[in-house]
């Protein structure tokens, strides 16, 4: 969620919440780029996912939406539902403005147990209200958390009539609660940003919260303010440890907004890191504001928004405004002492896949063309190459007006990285292009790499997900011509090449 867009802000300062802005003209429409297998919404800005929960065989996202223009205004609550994660249907907004401000950034839970008293299994969604006005008065209250419930799954909702029911005690950025449900404290907990750390509230009906614990005012980056938290445990030999994400704008590692991660364990009260080590859940410049839906059991699936506030209001896009992250399975995995959260694409996603072709011990002395044994018939497939020994080398594909996007590995700096200075469309921002690094986290000679193709972006999974990144791109054609280049020389014992199948419809 884009807190910090002052101008944009300062429009909406001139005239109560509920009014909206004049629309911006719609730029001629850029369907080249509307992906086929990353849920965007049909026309409009999106930013943040919310609410995300699992409900009887359904998937649904919200969303953070501005339903009059394309770049970022008054927000509301869009709303979409998906069976198998792949194949999305927009639905009605979920939640839209009123005298208490803007539908922000949160979360929704499945209250199995009636504690909130709205029903049985009803859906209620956690939220944060963001009044305009009240901060204008510059009293640092103008953020507090509210309730809406739906009986029905999400199909409509009410808003509870006792909001807000966590007021802001004076913190100038309160938002994006993040609610579970957790066992050995057997209440609600709420993770919430609060500027530039995290704090835990307990309820045991969602209504009303108690303050629990604060953490991370000194630990982690803080390049910027910290929002739109998860928590979280998962397993990994047999011992349950706890995971806290926590997105930054700005501040990331290849500039503008990111995720990072803390490991460690949590006692229902007070979260403890394992170690202070630096992580991020992805390092491509595309990768925001991620958190994992609720409902799931120990399956943690993860979706972020496929974008990075440097840019995100001009990218060339029309007549809708970025997309989702692939969903990801999230798991833990340990290297000599530090403990990694890896993603990889959700099993589903498979699902996708075309008749797959394999080319076995693939050698390369200084450069192999690939193009007249792969060739890519559309903008949306998959490749997979594995090697034995690890080395330098830059797989690059380009197009015949001669733009080209290289993913490749730095054996120097041991880093994995993405190219995008000469894929495309660069000029609607001078933060766009450039060669962005990630670390290979893996230590061992053999490497494995997947990469996800879109009609305007790429997910790069590398080392079974131990180094993620996630990059948009804009080219003017599809990318056709296939190119490893490697000065060193490097084989890989497989590369597979996979077209798959759009569910845009």
């Amino acid at each position: 969620m884009k807190k910090t867009l002052f101008l944009a802000l300062s429009l909406l300062a001139a005239a109560p919440v509920v009014q909206a802005q004049t629309p911006a003209p719609v730029p001629p429409v850029t369907p080249q780029y509307r992906p086929a297998y990353h849920f965007t919404p049909s026309a409009h800005w999106m930013n943040d996912p919310n609410g995300m929960v699992y409900l009887n065989g359904t998937y649904h996202l919200f969303f953070q939406h501005y339903p009059e223009g394309m770049t970022w205004g008054p927000m509301h609550w869009g709303h979409a539902t998906s069976k198998d994660l792949v194949s999305w249907k927009e639905e009605a907004i979920a939640l839209f403005p009123d005298k208490l401000g803007m539908i922000f950034s949160g979360s929704a839970v499945v209250d199995e147990n009636n504690t909130a008293g709205f029903g049985k299994n009803a859906l209620v969604a956690i939220f944060t209200h963001h009044n305009a006005d009240e901060e204008k008065k510059k009293t640092n209250k103008h953020q507090y958390q509210s309730l809406a419930y739906s009986l029905d799954e999400g199909k409509t909702w009410k808003k509870y009539e006792g909001n807000p029911v966590l007021p802001n005690p004076g913190i100038q950025d309160f938002r994006d609660p993040k609610v579970s449900w957790n066992v050995v404290a057997k209440q609600w907990v709420m993770t919430l940003a609060t500027k530039d750390r995290i704090t835990f509230y307990g309820s045991p009906n969602l209504k009303s919260w108690t303050k629990l614990s604060e953490f991370g005012e000194k630990l982690g980056a803080h390049g910027g303010v910290w929002e739109c938290p998860d928590l979280f445990p998962l397993v990994l030999n047999g011992k349950t440890h706890w995971v806290l994400l926590v997105s930054i704008n700005p501040g990331g590692p290849n500039g503008g907004s990111a995720t990072q991660y803390f490991v460690g364990q949590f006692d229902g009260k007070t979260f403890t890191p394992t170690t202070t080590t630096q992580k991020w859940v992805d390092w491509g410049k595309d990768n925001y504001a991620g958190v994992t839906w609720n409902n799931t059991g120990a399956r943690k699936l993860f979706l972020g928004w496929m974008s990075n506030w440097e840019y995100a209001n001009e990218v060339p896009t029309s007549p809708w405004r970025s997309a989702m992250t692939t969903p990801r399975d999230l798991a833990l995995r340990q290297v000599g002492p530090e403990i990694y959260l890896t993603s990889e694409p959700a099993k589903e996603v498979s699902k996708l896949a075309q008749p797959s072709q394999t080319l076995k011990n693939v050698a390369v002395k200084s450069e192999l063309d690939l193009s007249d044994k792969i060739k890519p018939s559309s903008p949306q497939f998959q490749l997979k190459l594995t090697t034995k020994q690890l080395q330098e080398f830059a797989l690059v594909l380009s197009n015949a007006k001669g733009e080209e996007l290289a993913i490749g590995y730095n054996k120097i700096a041991n880093q994995y990285y993405i190219d995008r200075s000469k894929a495309g469309a660069t000029g609607f921002s001078n933060k766009f292009a450039g060669r962005h690094p990630g670390p290979r986290l893996a230590t061992g000679p053999a490497a494995a790499l997947t990469l996800l193709f879109d009609a305007a972006s790429v997910e790069v999974f590398a080392d079974d997900g131990l180094t993620t990144m996630t990059e948009i791109f804009f080219v003017s054609q599809p990318l056709t011509t296939l190119k490893i280049r490697a000065k060193n020389g490097v084989t890989f014992d497989a590369l597979t090449y996979a077209s798959l199948a759009g569910t845009v419809k």
